[in-house]
C-alpha cells in the first residue's frame, strides 16, 4: 500500500464516522434551537441542595433534539438508498424492517442523556450552567451516551460500523466539532458561552 492508498483510507474512514455519528452530532445543537419550556427537573432540588440538571434541560429539548437527530438519520438514509453509496452505513438492521428506527433513536436519544447526565454531574460538582467542564467532559458527553445507549441495544450493529479507527476518528473529531457548533450557536444568540 502507497502512501496515497493510506491517505484515502484516512480519508473514508473519517467520512464514515461522521457519517454514522451525524445523527448523535445533530441531536445535540439541535435541543439548543428547540429547547425551552419545562426544566426535565422541573426545578427542583437534589439532596445537595443544588438543582438535578438546571433550566437548561428541558423536555422540549431532549425530544425534540433526539427526534430532529433521527430526522437527519431518515435524510441520510435517503441519500444512501438513492445514491446507492456502498461505504456509508444506511441504518439497516439485518433481519428487520423497521430496527432502523430504533437504530436512529439510540444514536440521537443517547445523545440527549449523555448531555444530561453531564449536566447532572457538574451541578453535584458546583459548576453553574454554562461554565467549562474539565476535560473535555463537555465535548464527549453527548458522544458516549450516544455509544453506550446503542450497544446496549444494537451491539452487533455498533461493532461492525465502527472500528478502532473510526472510533478513534470520533475521539479526536468530536471536540473541534463540537467548538466549531457551539461558536455558531453563540454567534446566532443560542448560547451565552461559545463553548
Amino acid at each position: 500500500m502507497n502512501v496515497i492508498e493510506y491517505i484515502q483510507d484516512g480519508f473514508l474512514i473519517i467520512i464514515q464516522a461522521i457519517w454514522a455519528m451525524l445523527p448523535a452530532y445533530l441531536a445535540n445543537p439541535a435541543a439548543v434551537l428547540v429547547g425551552g419550556g419545562t426544566p426535565i427537573d422541573f426545578g427542583k432540588n437534589w439532596r445537595d441542595g443544588r438543582r438535578i440538571l438546571g433550566n437548561g434541560k428541558t423536555w422540549r429539548g431532549l425530544f425534540g433534539g433526539a427526534f430532529l437527530g433521527m430526522c437527519i438519520g431518515f435524510i441520510q438514509i435517503g441519500i444512501v438508498r438513492f445514491t446507492n453509496i456502498k461505504y456509508l452505513t444506511d441504518f439497516s438492521i439485518p433481519g428487520s424492517d423497521f430496527g432502523f428506527i430504533g437504530l436512529l433513536f439510540t444514536l440521537s436519544f443517547g445523545a440527549m442523556l449523555g448531555d444530561a447526565i453531564k449536566s447532572f454531574w457538574k451541578r453535584r460538582k458546583g459548576l453553574e450552567r454554562g461554565q467549562k467542564s474539565p476535560y473535555f467532559i463537555d465535548s464527549y458527553d453527548f458522544m458516549l451516551g450516544s455509544w453506550l445507549l446503542t450497544m446496549s441495544f444494537f451491539w452487533a450493529w455498533f461493532w461492525s460500523t465502527f472500528s478502532i479507527w473510526h472510533l478513534l476518528s470520533v475521539a479526536i473529531l468530536t471536540p473541534a466539532l463540537h467548538r466549531i457548533v457551539n461558536i455558531i450557536g453563540y454567534k446566532m444568540g443560542k448560547k451565552e458561552e461559545p463553548w
